[in-house]
Formats: structure tokens, C-alpha cells, sequence
């Protein structure tokens, strides 16, 4: 079995509103050198196969035409065997 974790963020060149929400949310609490905060999603799920060749075509595949937006959205992902 692996542990998939996936992490997706907005494009650099797409618009991040509630990451600049959240910056401006900083800069009142006094967290002047905070800068270009970008918010994403950070998402965990298991495969349940013993061959890491398929668990990375799944986990891909999976992201690709479920987790990810294409169009805005690129991502990364790690897979790890657990017991």
C-alpha cells in the first residue's frame, strides 16, 4: 500500500483572491514582510497496491482528471509505502 500526498497550487499568472484576502488579513495584524501569499490544497489518500509503477500512473491519473483544475492549477505529488 502507498500514501499519496498531492499538493496543488493556482498557476503563478492566475489571480489568488483568498490568498491576497489572507495577506491583507496579515499586513492588519502586523505582518508587514509578509508577500505574494498563494493559498492551495494540500490532500492525502491511500492506493492500495504493492507495484509503485501503478500507485504513481493512479495517483497521477487521479490528480490529472479528478484534484486538478488543468487550466488554473498545477501540481506535485510524493507516494511512500506504509504497512
Amino acid at each position: 500500500m502507498f500514501k499519496a500526498t498531492v499538493i496543488v497550487r493556482k498557476r503563478p499568472k492566475i489571480l489568488d483572491p483568498q490568498g491576497k484576502a489572507v495577506e491583507q488579513g496579515a499586513k492588519h495584524l502586523g505582518f508587514n514582510n509578509v508577500l505574494k501569499t498563494r493559498i492551495g490544497k494540500y490532500i492525502e489518500f491511500f492506493v492500495d497496491t504493492d507495484d509503485r509503477e501503478a500507485a504513481d500512473n493512479e495517483v497521477k491519473q487521479y490528480c490529472e482528471k479528478l484534484l486538478v483544475n488543468p487550466n488554473i492549477e498545477d501540481f506535485e505529488y510524493k507516494i511512500e509505502v506504509v504497512e
